[in-house]
């Protein structure tokens, strides 16, 4: 026998062993290739798991049987987000012992920086469960709210973005957009919006824009889970209607957003509509991985992360009636809202075209201090 054939020896006998497994894998993959999607999701999801778990190379022999790992980002999307932000919640809800609450929020305090100065009771024996420490109210003196301005930040977090919108796309970080209609979602009757249907992106664009002369502009605010997490209203409006989009509830941290595309409209989000002095205006509260509660204050039919509501549908509701032909009218820095844990805020709105943000992305900002003004 010659060395080569020497040497193949060993590879011949490995592939002689892999081939009556590699014959039960090809039979196993085309059973699954007959299943449902959503049962072949299931079954291939532990493979994919284990495939970017274990070292390099590990699973590298099923590659030569057909079998694909899902993406990352698909793997992430099949993570039950709602389902656990529910549990979540309900854990949130469980009354702490006297005795556990000071260590349980002081590393919490620790972790992502809370300052406890600034809260309207300091005392971490007052609250009675995570939920009550998340939501925690602010001393009146600890946020001012600025007259010079005409749009305040609704709350606390960082700029992610904010600019003019082009093109019908909005940014959610540096270079990764999502789209404006597909965001504030399809068209209802007019006389139920402060702006009727359009049919394409020029038209739409058009419809919110409702005066000439003037942009259609935007601003991202990310709440960090140490963030205070109510929200307020940014400027003196009227709020006529409000959209509730069912969704996941997927992390919208900054590294995430540059990750998975258009991810504020995978999101369960509440789009708040209606009016300023200038135009159009809209404040949207964006879910995410365990803040599946959204509450407006003013709203006591909203009921977010329900599991009556189904992803992928949307549900109207117009404060405008025959009693009140206006809508809520919200007064610049008012009580709007809250989220448990935290989230983001996304403004979209009309201005003329001299308004000017007084803003650098990336920058911390608190909830009363100006974001841009004419």
């Amino acid at each position: 026998m010659c060395q080569s054939e020497a040497r193949r020896g060993p590879e011949l006998r490995a592939a002689k062993w892999l081939y009556f497994p590699q014959l039960a894998l090809r039979r196993r993959l085309g059973q699954l290739s007959c299943m449902s999607k959503p049962a072949l999701k299931l079954r291939s999801w532990p493979l994919t798991v284990l495939y970017y778990l274990l070292p390099l190379g590990a699973l590298r022999p099923l590659s030569r049987v057909g079998w694909r790992p899902v993406s990352r980002v698909a793997l992430y999307k099949s993570v039950p987000t709602r389902l656990l932000s529910r549990a979540w919640g309900r854990l949130n809800q469980v009354e702490l012992p006297h005795w556990l609450r000071r260590p349980v929020y002081s590393l919490y305090i620790w972790t992502f920086g809370v300052n406890m100065k600034e809260a309207a009771v300091e005392d971490l024996h007052h609250y009675r469960n995570l939920s009550e420490f998340f939501r925690r109210k602010l001393k009146p003196q600890a946020r001012p709210v600025c007259d010079l301005h005409s749009v305040i930040s609704p709350s606390d977090g960082k700029i992610l973005n904010f600019g003019q919108v082009k093109n019908c796309e909005v940014e959610q970080v540096k270079g990764v957009t999502y789209s404006l209609e597909s965001f504030l979602g399809p068209r209802i009757p007019a006389e139920d919006l402060p702006f009727p249907p359009a049919t394409s992106c020029g038209s739409f664009r058009s419809q919110l824009v409702t005066r000439e002369g003037n942009e259609l502009y935007h601003c991202v605010i990310y709440l960090a889970p140490g963030d205070y997490h109510c929200f307020h209203s940014p400027t003196d409006w009227t709020v006529s209607h409000r959209r509730h989009f069912p969704g996941s509830l997927m992390s919208v941290n900054p590294g995430m957003a540059r990750w998975i595309k258009e991810l504020f409209c995978h999101n369960e989000r509440v789009v708040l509509t209606g009016d300023w002095k200038h135009g159009f205006f809209s404040l949207t509260a964006v879910g995410a991985t365990n803040v599946g509660s959204i509450r407006i204050y003013f709203d006591q039919d909203l009921h977010t992360n329900s599991p009556r509501y189904s992803k992928g549908s949307y549900n109207d509701f117009s404060f405008v009636t025959h009693m009140n032909k206006e809508g809520i009218p919200m007064r610049k820095g008012e009580h709007l809202g809250e989220f448990n844990l935290g989230s983001t805020i996304v403004l979209i709105f009309e201005a003329p075209k001299d308004f000017n943000f007084k803003l650098k992305a990336g920058q911390k900002i608190r909830f009363g201090e100006a974001l841009g003004s004419l």
